[in-house]
């Protein structure tokens, strides 16, 4: 096509575009910089370092496997049909950068089930847990067929509440002594997500 003085204009260069990322194998979501992984006894070294490397900042909120046993045990509640476990993996080096339960899967009428998780605190604050549990709800209310997500929180665990507000999540009520968290029972701010208001 010619200008008005009659010179063609140069055309910008094409960018050269990005080869498509190769699926990892046994992969059950696949996002743009992370996706999930059913967790296998292979990652129970990753996990327990992971877990040991993040003691200081999962504290106050959660109490991982910290055992081989605990990890073993962790993997049998994994295989039960009311329950579903994912890794949340870096696409770019396939590290775990955290976990995402869902736990307590009730069927019929219900259709619901309860959100858990920690991220790996050398990843935390830079969107790998966002992404992984944007990507755990898409499972959960598409594969799983759920239609109700709660998660229970502490009222001081900021950066959790901020995960689950950025997802669309909305504040239900509050719970007094609702869990025994480090053997003491502690009080939680009760949140949760529908399937429509996922979609939407």
């Amino acid at each position: 096509m010619a200008s008005a003085g009659g010179r063609s204009r140069p055309r910008p260069a094409a960018r050269p575009r990005r080869a498509p990322r190769a699926r990892p194998p046994g992969a059950l979501e696949v996002g743009q910089r992370v996706y999930l992984l059913a967790p296998t006894a292979g990652h129970r070294d990753e996990l327990l370092a992971l877990v040991r490397a993040s003691r200081r900042a999962l504290r106050p909120w959660v109490a991982p496997p910290a055992s081989r046993a605990a990890f073993a045990a962790y993997l049998r509640r994994a295989r039960r049909a009311t329950e579903g476990a994912f890794l949340v993996c870096r696409l770019e080096d396939r590290a775990i950068a955290g976990v995402i339960n869902v736990s307590q899967i009730f069927y019929g009428n219900l259709r619901s089930a309860y959100l858990g998780y920690y991220a790996s605190a050398l990843f935390m604050g830079q969107g790998y847990m966002s992404e992984g549990l944007r990507l755990v709800l898409r499972h959960a209310f598409g594969a799983l067929g759920l239609h109700r997500l709660e998660a229970n929180i502490q009222p001081n665990n900021h950066a959790s509440i901020r995960l689950v507000r950025r997802a669309g999540f909305r504040r239900e009520g509050f719970a007094p002594r609702y869990l025994k968290v480090f053997g003491r029972w502690r009080d939680h701010e009760r949140w949760a997500i529908t399937a429509e208001e996922f979609r939407r």
